[in-house]
């Protein structure tokens, strides 16, 4: 039959009060301490072998009762460990580092912060992007694509072709030619969605394939194009690194639309597009808005080491000085951070005097030829469909000539009754 525990409890502070009589009664174990003075108090081995020797045999006894009370214990032990998600489990042992590590990692998570991204290499798109200024959109007042930025596709590298047939020569294969620039057909591995399309010059077939503005040319007017001169847009709209053949519904799907609001379907096109819109932008000093710029961030961090391309035309802007934005993409990088020369300067020199030579007498100038007559003005031609104009052998009719107009030219590449 078990004890109640209050008799355990009794018999253990029976023994204790039993030991201490003896002690004092048989005399005291003389202790030295550190200063080697003696202490005269019980000795403290002694009085735990005796109640060790009681609290042995009560133990056994109340098992039965105690079991219940650590079990409840453990219990609470381990529901406070559990509460708290970063400590140890219980009856594990405690790991500094693991546990240093947890609350570190703790702490990045809770302050919002992402793991770093991968740095931008030399010449990447991502790192020009940095370079750019970001700031709001203008407005769109005075935006006249002819008027601003010259009649569509000149002939601006002057090689004899207009800048259409210059992209798709360059963005086409098997190519079906007409003299040494017109293409008349070919194959197009459109980037923007993964399609192949055969393209065929025609009235009804040539807007098939487009050439996209990968800035589109609104855009560009209303992020900085307002400041640059006619050449430099006329510059934009013709350089081929702001350019490429694309499938028609793609182009007109994208509009004038920037990063933030329109990218090509084809996800494996989105960096080198991407990288090409952060590169005509720097070249010709335009700027980005927030959004856009987080846009463009977001698709060149998943490719660092896109490079950035060159234009190799000779009207771009050479900085960005006159920005309110500060320092710009296209800046000079020997004046951008160029520290102050510690060079003395030069001497100054008296001039040397200057001989004024004798005066030459004017050759008297000889009678100018009477001038020829004026030609009569050529007569106003119309060709009233594209059948009247090859009836007439004046097809092609290009942009410029007599009889050409917009009626006869209905993908406005500037050819019309192809």
């Amino acid at each position: 039959m078990n004890r109640p525990s209050w008799a355990g409890r009794g018999t253990r502070a029976s023994a204790a009060l039993l030991a201490a009589l003896v002690l004092f009664t048989t005399g005291c174990t003389e202790i030295l301490d550190e200063a080697g003075t003696g202490s005269t108090e019980p000795s403290a081995s002694f009085i735990e072998e005796l109640y060790a020797g009681v609290d042995t045999a009560s133990d056994a006894s109340s098992d039965a009762s105690s079991d219940g009370a650590s079990a409840e214990a453990g219990a609470d032990a381990s529901t406070e460990a559990s509460a708290g998600s970063d400590g140890p489990s219980a009856g594990s042992p405690l790991d500094l580092n693991a546990t240093n590590s947890g609350a570190q990692s703790d702490g990045d998570s809770g302050s919002g912060s992402s793991p770093d991204a991968a740095p931008a290499s030399a010449g990447s798109a991502l790192a020009l992007l940095a370079e750019l200024p970001v700031k709001g959109r203008a407005p769109k007042t005075g935006y006249d694509r002819k008027a601003q930025f010259g009649s569509p596709w000149s002939d601006v590298d002057r090689n004899g072709c207009d800048t259409r047939n210059d992209i798709l020569q360059r963005d086409l294969t098997d190519l079906t030619m007409q003299g040494r620039c017109k293409v008349l057909a070919g194959h197009l591995a459109d980037k923007y969605t993964g399609q192949s399309i055969d393209f065929v010059r025609g009235d009804k077939t040539s807007s098939l394939v487009q050439i996209d503005h990968i800035v589109a040319l609104s855009d560009a007017w209303q992020k900085g194009a307002q400041k640059l001169t006619q050449e430099q847009r006329v510059s934009l709209a013709n350089d081929p690194i702001n350019l490429f053949a694309a499938e028609g519904r793609a182009n007109s799907s994208k509009g004038d639309s920037d990063t933030a609001s329109w990218l090509p379907s084809n996800r494996g096109f989105r960096c080198e597009y991407v990288a090409h819109q952060v590169s005509v932008k720097a070249a010709y000093a335009l700027w980005v808005t927030p959004a856009e710029h987080d846009a463009m961030q977001r698709v060149l961090t998943t490719c660092p080491d896109q490079p950035a391309v060159l234009s190799e035309l000779s009207t771009v802007v050479p900085d960005h000085a006159g920005d309110a934005g500060g320092s710009g993409a296209g800046g000079s990088a020997a004046g951008a951070g160029a520290e102050p020369s510690s060079e003395a300067p030069a001497a100054s020199t008296v001039p040397a005097p200057v001989v004024t030579p004798a005066p030459v007498p004017e050759p008297v100038p000889a009678p100018e030829p009477a001038p020829a007559p004026a030609p009569a003005p050529a007569p106003s031609v119309h060709y009233q469909n594209c059948t009247a104009a090859r009836d007439a052998g004046a097809a092609p009719v290009h942009a410029g000539d007599a009889g050409y107009g917009r009626h006869l030219d209905r993908d406005g590449d500037g050819i019309g009754c192809e």
